[in-house]
């Protein structure tokens, strides 16, 4: 399996990581069908040749290691080049009153027309896809607790009364997150929302709220390896969760949900929180050692996929240069000292895929059916 830089719902393959690779080895083909003197395919002697290829294979290892460290280094101390996003005119987001469930629907409706506006603007700038997307969220069904259309966007969606929410989860989603791939992100939210109704005993009520609520790193980036992006996020996650309890009452029970390099940022938001859960699915690490370093009163659950690329992100939090690269301990680990539960054998995408082990546990986790939760 190759190794893939923590975040998206998708994933990216280290490709760079695979040129230092073949750069290493000399210029040779996977498959020995090239060698490094010339490109000259080795038909003749493969026998004999064989020893001769182990022994430039060992002394090739301490390069690769250098390469690759070289690449992790460069990730941290050198931009890397990508083509930028031209700027998309949209408005500042709407000035709204403090949030309540009595100031609910005037927030939702100031924040549909602060999303039409966008879309205007969009237009204007002949930006047909991301016109689009705000379109869809002006819909006067959608039910927006905040908008920002500026840059990659920002938005808070609600599903579901959360006025009247016994049981309210927030998904905290990974790296390359933003407006343009909103869909995606909503389809998980969509997804545990429906389970949640399913599952739920009669007379408890749920909500789901997608928190694309900052800036998450992109893939492949310098920011993507480093807690930096999750610990500016941690302000804004920790007044959503404030927001929440003005709105649902103290009585409500949250839980955190947290994807990937979202698991970051929960992990940097946990201090003193007031959720009551927080389950870290396809986490890369916390940027804490252990669970109890979290500081925090909720239960502390972790899941990992069978087929998640992420088991095989190093666990490691080194300093290079002053920036710490790295999140730490694996929070499946016995060592982290989370509750683990069974996530089934999907892969980095699929943990709120209908129907999946990972969903049906992350439901009972959410309406604290603790007992019902299974594990491997």
């Amino acid at each position: 399996m190759q190794t893939r830089w923590p975040g998206a719902l998708e994933g990216t393959t280290m490709g760079s990581a695979a040129k230092y690779r073949r750069a290493a080895d000399g210029g040779r083909r996977a498959d020995g069908g090239r060698r490094a003197d010339g490109g000259r395919r080795a038909g003749r002697g493969r026998q004999a040749a064989r020893p001769r290829r182990a022994a430039r294979s060992r002394q090739a290892g301490p390069w690769r290691r250098a390469a690759l460290a070289a690449l992790v280094t460069g990730a941290v101390v050198l931009p890397l080049s990508a083509a930028v996003r031209p700027d998309i005119p949209a408005p500042a987001p709407a000035s709204l009153a403090p949030l309540s469930a009595a100031t609910l629907d005037e927030a939702y409706a100031a924040n549909r027309a602060n999303a039409a506006e966008a879309s205007r603007l969009a237009a204007a700038h002949h930006d047909r896809s991301r016109a689009a997307t705000d379109r869809q969220l002006a819909d006067s069904k959608r039910q927006l607790l905040h908008f920002d259309g500026r840059g990659p966007g920002r938005v808070t969606e609600v599903l579901g009364d959360l006025a009247r929410a016994d049981r309210v989860a927030v998904l905290v989603p990974g790296s390359d997150t933003g407006l343009d791939t909103y869909g995606r992100f909503l389809a998980a939210a969509s997804a545990l929302h429906r389970q949640l109704a399913s599952q739920a005993p009669p007379g408890t009520r749920t909500a789901v709220v997608a928190w694309l609520g900052y800036e998450t790193p992109g893939t492949v980036s310098t920011t993507v390896t480093t807690t930096g992006r999750a610990e500016q996020a941690a302000p804004h996650l920790r007044a959503l969760v404030a927001g929440l309890r003005a709105i649902s009452g103290e009585e409500a029970r949250v839980a955190l949900l947290c994807h990937s390099y979202g698991s970051v940022v929960c992990g940097r938001s946990a201090a003193g929180l007031d959720v009551d859960d927080i389950a870290l699915v396809g986490s890369p690490g916390t940027g804490a050692d252990t669970a109890a370093a979290l500081h925090t009163r909720a239960r502390v659950w972790a899941g990992r996929g069978g087929d998640d690329w992420v088991e095989n992100v190093p666990h490691l939090d080194l300093d290079l240069f002053g920036t710490t690269v790295g999140f730490g301990t694996d929070p499946v680990s016995p060592a982290f000292g989370a509750r683990v539960f069974a996530a089934g054998g999907g892969g980095h995408s699929d943990y709120f895929k209908p129907g999946s082990t990972s969903l049906t546990n992350l439901a009972r986790i959410v309406l604290g059916e603790t007992k019902a939760v299974t594990h491997d």
